[in-house]
């Protein structure tokens, strides 16, 4: 094998077998507890935790302009520490 090439193994993007696997019961247990019904009504009774999950899920990384300026990031952040806020 040269250094630096790459031979054999999975094409980039590919997830491997076991990430599919588990992805894949993921998804059925999440069906089987109730879907996003279920999602949705435990985000009205934890709002904050469901924001927290959320932000998870968000970009981490702004591009361009000032984050300070970014009006759905000062809403989520709100939301986070106040889930009683107005919109």
């Amino acid at each position: 094998m040269a250094i630096g090439h790459k031979t054999g193994g999975r094409k980039k993007g590919t997830p491997n077998k076991l990430t599919a696997s588990v992805r894949a019961a993921l998804e059925m247990a999440f069906e089987g507890i109730g879907g996003v019904p279920k999602l949705r009504a435990w985000a009205e009774r934890e709002p904050t935790e469901f924001y927290k999950l959320w932000a998870k899920l968000l970009p981490t990384q702004l591009v361009g302009g000032d984050p300070g300026s970014d009006p759905i990031r000062q809403r989520i952040e709100q939301v986070i520490v106040d889930p009683k806020a107005e919109s």
